[in-house]
């Protein structure tokens, strides 16, 4: 009777795992955001920030968090920014003063008009290698999704 052969164990080799093709990405994407963005006088977080006050002006700053996953501790830094850079004002909820409601100010508001060539100059920087809206994006969705469930945080 001929012994049974063990298969080769292989290392896992850098260049084959997602994670880092994910990291890198994201690298190139923070990169690609930093020239875009040096015209708005913005940083990526702070982009993200002023998109969804651009989605919604009055936002507390608790669903901002939640929004952008983001927690107080990186928040809090970004927006004291913002606001020093008069993008912003945060107020006190009238109803209530535990809320911190978060406000465009006029220069905030005329900052969506310059802000709006931002994703066509992405667009432009990607080309046809990804559609916007398309596969890759439900793709990342999904992926997204699964591990913050396996890592019990879904």
């Amino acid at each position: 009777m001929a012994a049974k052969k063990v298969p080769e164990r292989r290392e896992p080799r850098l260049e084959e795992q997602l994670c880092f093709a994910v990291y890198q990405t994201g690298h190139a994407f923070t990169r690609m955001y930093r020239s875009i963005l040096v015209d708005l006088g913005l940083t990526y977080p702070q982009y993200l920030v002023m998109l969804v006050l651009w989605e919604g002006d009055g936002l507390s700053v608790k669903s901002l968090g939640e929004r952008l996953a983001l927690d107080s501790g990186t928040l809090t830094p970004l927006l004291k920014r913002l606001e020093a850079s008069g993008l912003i004002r945060r107020e006190r909820s009238r109803e209530d003063e535990r809320q911190v409601l978060l406000r465009l100010t006029e220069a905030g508001e005329a900052l969506r008009e310059k802000g709006a060539c931002v994703p066509e100059a992405m667009g432009q920087a990607i080309g046809e290698a990804v559609q916007p809206g398309g596969r890759l994006l439900a793709d990342l969705e999904a992926l997204r999704a699964a591990l913050l469930k396996a890592a019990g945080q879904d």
